[in-house]
């Protein structure tokens, strides 16, 4: 068996397309069918629940299958997500035609397998450990992000007004290192686009003062509307670690300052966050991951039709240490609570 190659970073198929885009893999077509084959065998095993236990195991042991060469840019993301902190990969074994109607109500989840969620598993679990939260859709690995009718003003993933930029649950001690986005069925109107933006750009657009004062504790953070629990009592920093290549702890809806002069900083954070950030049009068979330490997200506003063929995206959390997050999942499962 031939040893498969190293990925070349700046090669055709791993790279930005241009200075400002993130990293993206398309897979060829004989890889998709290999990743196909591979989704069908997961979707397919027994018992066929993808919160259950062993189904995840199971997901655990075929990813290491995986087309090498996706494994090998997977890897190299989660050693450096680059300056974008985003991973795009396309071409992957999704259906449009065999889909059925894109669903419309609250709390929407995948709990049986299907192909999609076994292509969204694998990956997950090829780039650490796949997690959820208990207070949020009851705890599914693979949640629904659709518009839903009477939402649409939310600032949720039920909505589709514009989406705030923000770290997918900020508030959260054990928030996720990943968030990833598989997407089913694009925008009809090709409106909605994932904004995506990382501190590795924005923080050259900021004053050495503001800096300074985004990393103290002088910001607080309230839940998410998806998440049931929870409250923003403790000080933090939007800012945290090495000044020179921060981690940032932001929602910008939810984050407030305790003082006028954070106030300011907090503004002048979104403002560059807004400068620096890119809008990925996610079609289907396309997934995004975003590095939830070092970008933030949100999403530009589109239309619904509610007629069973609206935007429909796979959402999966990743850990990347199990270990640390052990006292917060009974049972060492994957849900934390």
């Amino acid at each position: 068996m031939a040893t498969p190659q190293p990925v070349a970073i700046q090669s055709d198929t791993y790279a930005a397309a241009d200075a400002h885009a993130p990293l993206s893999l398309t897979l060829t077509d004989p890889e998709r069918s290999e990743f196909d084959a591979l989704a069908r065998q997961l979707a397919s095993t027994a018992p066929e629940l993808v919160d259950d236990a062993k189904w995840v195991a199971a997901a655990r042991e075929l990813s290491a299958h995986l087309p090498a060469r996706l494994r090998q840019v997977v890897r190299a993301y989660r050693h450096d997500p680059g300056e974008d902190g985003t991973l795009v990969l396309r071409n992957l074994p999704v259906a449009p035609g065999a889909l059925p109607a894109t669903p419309n109500v609250p709390e929407s989840v995948e709990r049986e397998a299907t192909v999609p969620a076994a292509v969204a598993v694998l990956i997950a679990q090829e780039l650490g450990e796949i997690a959820a939260y208990r207070q949020e859709k009851s705890g599914a690995l693979v949640q629904n992000v659709v518009p839903v009718p009477g939402r649409e003003a939310s600032q949720s993933n039920a909505g589709s007004t514009p989406l705030e930029l923000h770290v997918e649950n900020a508030f959260h001690p054990h928030r996720p290192d990943f968030v990833g986005l598989l997407c089913l069925r694009g925008d009809p109107d090709n409106a909605a686009g994932t904004l995506v933006s990382s501190i590795r750009r924005a923080l050259r657009l900021l004053s050495s003062g503001t800096r300074q004062v985004l990393h103290q504790e002088r910001f607080t953070t309230l839940p998410p509307p998806s998440f049931h629990s929870g409250d923003a009592a403790v000080a933090h920093a939007v800012l945290t670690g090495d000044p020179e290549d921060p981690n940032v702890k932001v929602d910008f809806h939810a984050t407030s300052a305790v003082d006028a002069e954070a106030a300011t900083a907090l503004e002048q954070l979104r403002d560059a966050f807004v400068a620096a950030s890119t809008s990925v049009p996610l079609r289907s068979g396309e997934m995004a991951f975003v590095d939830n330490r070092l970008a933030i997200h949100g999403r530009t506003a589109f239309t619904p039709r509610y007629d069973g063929q609206d935007r429909w995206l796979h959402r999966t959390f990743v850990l990347l240490d199990n270990r640390r997050t052990r006292g917060s999942r009974p049972g060492n499962g994957s849900v934390l609570v």
